[in-house]
This record gives C-alpha cells, sequence and structure tokens, in this order.
C-alpha cells in the first residue's frame, strides 16, 4: 500500500488537503450535518458552483472548488439512507466512497479527507458504515498508488473510536 489512511478527530472544513469529501443530498444544494458545515465554510460561491452541477445521484460523486475551504476542491458524494439494509444501502455506500476516490484522483489530487458518509441524519448503522469505507479506502489506496494520504475525519469521540478500531482490525492504520 502506497497510501496511508489516517483517523482522525476534528473538524473536515479545517483540513488543509487537496479535497474534501462533502456527504451531501442529491440537490447538492446544501443541508445540515457536514453539508451545512461545508456550505458555511466555503462561502456562497459553492452553492453556485452546486447547482451548476444539477445534482447528484446516490452512489455518484461531482467536484466543485473549495473556494474559502483549505481544501482546493470539494467532493460531493450522495450516501444511502438507512432503510434497514434491503435496498442496496452496502452498495450504494460502497460506490459513493469509490466514486469519490476516483473524482479525487481525477482531479490530480494527492490528499483526501472524508467525513463518515451516510451515518448522520441518514441512520446507516454506524459500525457497518466504518467497515465498509474502509474496506472501499483501504482496496483502493492498495491498487491505486496516486492517493498519498486518505483521512478519515471523525467528529466527535464515538465516531472516532469506532473507526479506529475497524481500521486497526483491517491492518489500515497509520502512525498520526
Amino acid at each position: 500500500m502506497t497510501g496511508q489512511v489516517f483517523i482522525i478527530q476534528g473538524d473536515i472544513t479545517h483540513q488543509a488537503v487537496d479535497a474534501i469529501v462533502n456527504a451531501a443530498n442529491e440537490t447538492l444544494l446544501g443541508g445540515g450535518g457536514v453539508d451545512g458545515a461545508i456550505h458555511r465554510a466555503a462561502g456562497p460561491e459553492l452553492l453556485e458552483a452546486c447547482r451548476a452541477l444539477r445534482g447528484c445521484k446516490t452512489g455518484d460523486a461531482k467536484a466543485t472548488e473549495g473556494f474559502c475551504l483549505p481544501a482546493n476542491w470539494v467532493i460531493h458524494t450522495v450516501g444511502p439512507i438507512w432503510t434497514g439494509g434491503s435496498c442496496r444501502e452496502d452498495a450504494l455506500l460502497v460506490s459513493a466512497y469509490r466514486r469519490s476516490l476516483e473524482v479525487a484522483v481525477a482531479l490530480g489530487a494527492k490528499t483526501v479527507a472524508f467525513p463518515s458518509v451516510s451515518t448522520g441524519a441518514y441512520r446507516f448503522p454506524l459500525p457497518r458504515a466504518a467497515a465498509l469505507a474502509l474496506k472501499t479506502i483501504g482496496a483502493f489506496v492498495r491498487c491505486d498508488d496516486a492517493l498519498h494520504e486518505v483521512r478519515m475525519v471523525c467528529f466527535d469521540p464515538a465516531t472516532f473510536d469506532v473507526y479506529r478500531k475497524e481500521a486497526a482490525s483491517q491492518g489500515l492504520l497509520s502512525p498520526g
């Protein structure tokens, strides 16, 4: 594996990386949680850039500039709403992470920061989401040497603990 995976606790809007990932809704026009925080920190230009994208399907990802953020780009991805697991939620979450990584590489990004996609208002079970996210990220960085660093930025201690334990169990934990 050439790229390193880091699990950190913090605010994704403060990450000085090439690209941050936004856990967006299909309209891309802002919302609550991570999405709202990113829109507030990036400034009103982000909303205008998102309007031009004309939405995004669940499991896909699209990019805009980072505007007032310390990141050059924002990769907007739409994770699934949890409805019990029988509506392709796992596959859609994996796709959201994979497509975000593919978009990052296409942009030339070397460093990317992710939030925990779909585990807030969309109610995806946190342990299941962490396992899927880290398996997808781990497989990607093992097969593609374009990304040097992927950060999972966990806003609260409980999320941080779940991701850290999962990363350790998958052998992904980098020091830091």
